[in-house]
């Protein structure tokens, strides 16, 4: 039998003449950059010829890498074909999606219902750990995160925009009487989320008291914990409108008359080249079409995705 390179160097040789780009090509196959280059140069050096010609940021295809492009693109995606159907997943794809908690469980989980109807092909692992856009292309395909910006090497889109909202339970008081003034936090525990540590001082700052000072300062990493926790009378949870309006919880009142624009938003990110995978655009699209509230001016999820790429 003829010997043959190994399918991984085909694989990456394949992936890089079509993305033009090593680093892209690393990041849809899950690799370094590194180690993506020697499979290339591996197989480069099996058949004594120069695929492509390094230039600075791209990768272009000699015309040996042409020739060689024609000849093994169709087979390869005929392969990948082949091993999904004897596995039994030709008609299934999966999206490993990382997510907050109270996102999830407020805004998320009841409307997959609808998806699923949409798209009963597509499946979606659910990861709840902190530092979703860390792990993207590492265990996660796109991730549903709580920040002031997005790194800009990633795709990003704004999820909606919100309110800094100081939530407590209905009727706290402080030394006996009912908490109306922002002045009253002065006596009072305020509850902030790990992702959100700057809310209250922007808050303060916002409202005309930016020597303010609490009794004390709470952390906490579950939003639905927060909740709960204002809820027992705990203290003064500051998070975003949309938390208290989705949680429905007659426990629950806005505190003072104040209208504060919040540093922070939820944001949609991915890598850049995972947004050619069917179960990301999917549910990207979805997202943005049936769950977000939309910012005036927003593009359509289509006009995203085709700006982004």
């Amino acid at each position: 039998m003829r010997r043959l390179p190994p399918l991984t160097a085909i694989e990456a040789f394949v992936q890089v003449a079509r993305l033009g780009s090593v680093k892209a090509a690393a990041e849809e196959l899950s690799l370094s950059s590194p180690a993506l280059s020697r499979r290339v140069q591996n197989l480069e050096h099996f058949l004594g010829r120069s695929l492509f010609e390094r230039r600075h940021h791209a990768m272009v295809l000699t015309e040996d890498g042409e020739a060689l492009l024609a000849r093994v693109s169709g087979p390869l995606d005929e392969l990948a074909s082949a091993i999904e159907l004897s596995t039994g997943q030709a008609d299934l794809v999966r999206l490993r999606l990382g997510v907050l908690p109270l996102f999830a469980s407020q805004r998320l989980i009841g409307k997959l219902p609808e998806l699923r109807e949409m798209h009963p092909e597509l499946h979606i692992d659910i990861d709840t750990a902190a530092h979703g856009t860390a792990r993207l292309g590492d265990g996660l395909d796109a991730a549903i995160t709580l920040a002031q910006s997005i790194d800009p090497g990633l795709y990003s889109r704004e999820i909606d925009h919100n309110i800094i909202t100081p939530i407590a339970a209905r009727g706290l008081t402080v030394r006996g009487a009912p908490v109306t003034e922002p002045e009253q936090i002065a006596g009072l525990t305020i509850l902030l989320h790990r992702d959100m540590p700057e809310t209250f001082q922007f808050w303060r700052n916002a409202v005309g008291y930016p020597n303010l000072e609490p009794a004390a300062e709470d952390h906490f990493d579950s939003g639905q914990l927060m909740l709960d926790a204002a809820a027992q009378g705990l203290g003064v949870a500051f998070m975003l409108d949309s938390h208290l309006d989705d949680a429905g919880d007659d426990r629950l009142v806005r505190l003072f008359d104040t209208r504060v624009e919040s540093p922070y938003s939820y944001w949609f990110s991915c890598r850049r080249s995972a947004l050619r995978r069917k179960p990301v655009k999917l549910f990207h699209d979805w997202l943005f079409s049936r769950v977000c509230r939309q910012s005036s001016g927003q593009p359509a999820a289509g006009e995203a995705i085709a700006a982004a790429v």
